[in-house]
């Protein structure tokens, strides 16, 4: 079915995005994966073509426009590319709306130009060794003293944790617990007291540094608060939705992906001295992940046209994002099986979306904290 949700300038975009990875991304992934990072000199470039900040007034280099199809589309292309290194989908759609949002006209002017620029390359650090998907468990303190904050704590599994040269930081400011008392402080490279742990190693998107953060009585400027304080949780909850719905437009442009390959491969392939399609079962996996992939995309561009409108609830961008992520598993393990020992092979391109597609379901909140959340709203 003929897709409605973009215009011709957004398909424009996209075949800038194109170009951009052909160019800077692809003909490094497979070097980056064995490092265990990217080199910063791509997210320069990424910048220099306007890739960064799209939300960011025009004044500080960014793109100007609320426009979310312009993320969607960066995030369909990376997914379909399968370059899961450059993680632009955190800076642009998850850091960037707390900056955007929250920062002061100052904080704007001393963060955004770099930001845009792909100078300043962000993290955000909420999930601690203790808490994950639960942010009300987070222990991490800054303790006021006057003209800053003394952070002390730990954070785990921080996307870009080695990269970054600006973390936001979600930190206890009341001895409360619960999702009371949390604030965000903006951590700078160089900060005294603010170390990094070892590049994790994991199991798939090996590219992507992914990292411990340690705080030990680092001075954060009162300055550097972000929004009010005692109000991180609010500020969590509203953008999350767009977090969770970014995942599940990647997810569902992966699953893609990798049924068109495994449609191409099962052409190809003989078995008992004929093509895999022309066997029953083989087109009848197909026939249904094709239909599952199909009715996924139709309710995931209605969700990105309601989120355009901001009209995305909690719940329906946690329907997406369970319901994505569990399709994209559950595709690629058929294409995987569909390959047979091949697919096994780390040279074959559904291994490796294998390997990076199986945190689709565990980041951004689990697929049984978005059901919880489900279940709550109808539930109570």
């Amino acid at each position: 079915m003929k897709r409605d949700l973009y215009g011709l300038e957004h398909e424009a975009f996209r075949e800038t995005v194109r170009t951009f990875l052909a160019k800077e991304v692809l003909p490094h992934h497979e070097r980056w994966e064995q490092q265990g990072v990217v080199d910063r000199e791509v997210w320069r470039s990424a910048g220099r073509q306007g890739l960064l900040g799209l939300a960011v007034d025009e004044e500080y280099g960014g793109g100007g426009t609320d426009d979310y199809r312009y993320s969607a589309v960066l995030a369909e292309e990376f997914a379909r590319a399968g370059a899961s290194g450059l993680a632009l989908g955190l800076h642009n759609d998850i850091v960037g709306p707390y900056l955007t949002r929250l920062a002061t006209e100052e904080q704007k002017r001393r963060w955004l130009p770099g930001y845009t620029s792909g100078e300043i390359i962000t993290a955000i650090a909420m999930t601690e060794p203790g808490a994950g998907s639960d942010l009300q468990g987070i222990r991490a303190t800054a303790t006021d003293r006057g003209d800053h904050y003394l952070l002390n704590g730990t954070k785990t599994f921080i996307s870009n944790g080695i990269l970054a040269d600006l973390v936001v930081v979600v930190a206890r400011t009341t001895p409360e617990g619960g999702s009371g008392g949390q604030s965000l402080l903006v951590v700078e490279r160089g900060m005294a007291g603010f170390e990094r742990g070892r590049n994790l190693d994991k199991i798939g998107q090996k590219a992507q540094d992914t990292a411990e953060l340690f705080f030990h009585d680092v001075r954060v400027p009162k300055e550097n608060l972000l929004g009010e304080e005692n109000r991180a949780f609010t500020y969590l909850m509203a953008n999350l939705a767009q977090e969770r719905l970014a995942i599940a437009v990647a997810a569902a442009a992966a699953a893609e992906e990798i049924l068109d390959v495994t449609v191409r491969y099962v052409k190809e392939r003989e078995a008992f001295g004929r093509p895999l399609a022309r066997l029953q079962h083989v087109r009848f996996e197909i026939a249904e992940m094709a239909t599952e992939a199909a009715v996924t995309r139709s309710f995931l561009d209605r969700c990105v046209s309601e989120h355009n409108r901001g009209e995305l609830d909690a719940v329906h961008a946690s329907m997406a994002k369970w319901w994505a992520t569990e399709l994209q598993k559950r595709v690629v393990d058929r294409c995987l099986q569909l390959h047979g020992g091949y697919g096994y092979m780390t040279e074959y391109r559904v291994a490796k979306a294998f390997l990076d597609g199986r945190i689709q379901t565990i980041y951004g909140g689990t697929t049984e904290i978005m059901k919880e959340i489900i279940g709550r709203s109808l539930l109570g």
